[in-house]
């Protein structure tokens, strides 16, 4: 426990100005701090760069360690005691007082807790998810409302402009839906709450940030790394729709960073992957990777029309992302490098939320466990004043049960994730860190 409030106090009391040249030595001096799995109730670390800190006796007066259930306990609070039949979330949206902690910070939370179909059960995890990290983190710092977006976009943005607009809510989290995110983005008010939004492929916005890993993010960590080890021209593959260009944008900015470019960007369909692989023959000549981005289809059409000319190779690497990872492994992924979330950091959250809930978590449950921990890791450092731009975009970042993240002022985040390659139907870790910053 004191080691993670000397963490917090150190990021509070250290100069501004020893950010400007040393970001990372610093954020690894703290973290040095922070042996994280050493206490499972608690995933994250604010290392931000701040000012205006609380100065009575620091972080550590404000975070009471008795507040912290202990690890495999359900004591401290309420929240965390289960409400669901074992085996998975509750089958219907949680009823009742959705108010919790009785902290001085207010944080708005939009979730889809009564939606239909996948939606709603990814909403009634990441509610369990709020709860144990209230539990473990958040019950004296902050008063966490929860309101449900029955899934319904509208609702959903309607809810999320009344939580900005009230006067309340210091930060909001969520809403998951996606046409809500964009809409939110396209306000221009620069006095209102920061969303951190939690809709899978949001690009974000200002003031409006994407937590999630997008495909873009994965895409261009795997091609940076790639091109940190000498390859200089890429081609990239992605299905054609709205996110193409997002995509294509952040992989060209990765590679640019090492003196790398892409030579084509072949949009494709799901019927046409395999004349889009015959079209980078005469376009592209001898390119030294292929990155394939598949959206929400699979990537084995394109991968198969690949492999047909023998990539990846010895000469021609293979790059994928993490939306590949959301079907089994294919064969046909053998040899190919894929930057994704480390699954290790989620460990103690992982146990922790088994123990309670009586099923087991997945990165929903991680992406809100770390937003509502993030939430009161501000809280106990800077108060409730302390959700600025300032703070959430420091560009020392975060580390949370995803790994390590920050948000960037256009309200995209970047993650420094492992990297690894598929080997005899495996995931084999390649390196630990895609990049620093």
């Amino acid at each position: 426990m004191r080691a993670w409030a000397e963490a917090v106090a150190c990021a509070c009391t250290a100069p501004a100005d020893a950010y400007a040249g040393a970001a990372w030595h610093f954020r690894r001096r703290c973290l040095r701090a922070l042996p994280l799995r050493s206490f499972p109730g608690i995933a994250l670390a604010v290392v931000a760069a701040v000012s205006g800190c609380q100065s009575k006796t620091g972080a550590s007066a404000v975070l009471d360690p008795s507040a912290i259930a202990a690890p495999g306990s359900q004591a401290g609070s309420p929240a965390a005691q289960p409400a669901q039949q074992a085996g998975g979330p509750a089958s219907t949206a949680p009823k009742g007082n959705l108010t919790l902690g009785t902290g001085a910070t207010k944080i708005t939370m939009l979730l889809p807790l009564s939606a239909s179909g996948s939606a709603g059960e990814n909403g009634r995890k990441m509610y369990d998810a709020a709860r144990l990290a209230m539990t473990d983190l958040g019950d004296k710092l902050v008063t966490l409302t929860i309101e449900d977006t029955r899934g319904d976009s509208s609702l959903a943005k309607d809810l999320a402009v009344k939580a900005i607009t009230s006067g309340g809510a210091r930060a909001v989290i969520g809403p998951a839906e996606l046409g809500a995110a964009q809409h939110l983005a396209k306000l221009s008010g620069t006095q209102r709450p920061p969303v951190l939004a939690l809709a899978d492929n949001f690009a974000g916005g200002p003031g409006v940030y994407s937590v999630r890993l997008s495909e873009a993010d994965s895409a261009a960590a795997g091609a940076a790394a790639i091109a940190g080890k000498g390859a200089k021209k890429f081609v990239l593959m992605v299905p054609a729709g709205a996110d193409a260009s997002a995509v294509e944008a952040r992989v060209a900015n990765a590679l640019s960073i090492y003196g790398a470019a892409l030579a084509v960007t072949l949009p494709y369909s799901a019927s046409d992957g395999a004349k889009a692989v015959s079209d980078m023959g005469s376009l592209v000549e001898a390119p030294d990777a292929v990155v394939v981005a598949s959206g929400d289809g699979s990537p084995t059409a394109v991968l198969a029309a690949l492999k047909a000319k023998a990539i990846p190779g010895k000469a021609v690497s293979l790059i994928g992302t993490d939306r590949w990872l959301e079907r089994p492994i294919d064969p046909l992924y053998e040899g190919a490098y894929i930057a994704t979330l480390d699954q290790g950091e989620t460990g103690p959250i992982a146990d922790r939320f088994k123990a309670t809930y009586n099923y087991q978590p997945d990165v929903n449950v991680a992406y809100a466990y770390d937003m509502v921990a993030l939430s009161a890791g501000i809280a106990s450092s800077v108060g409730p004043n302390g959700f600025s731009k300032q703070v959430l975009e420091n560009t020392s970042g975060f580390r949370g049960s995803t790994g390590l993240f920050r948000f960037r002022a256009d309200g995209s985040s970047q993650r420094s994730m492992p990297f690894f390659k598929v080997e005899k139907g495996r995931l084999k870790l390649v390196e630990k860190q895609t990049a620093g910053f």
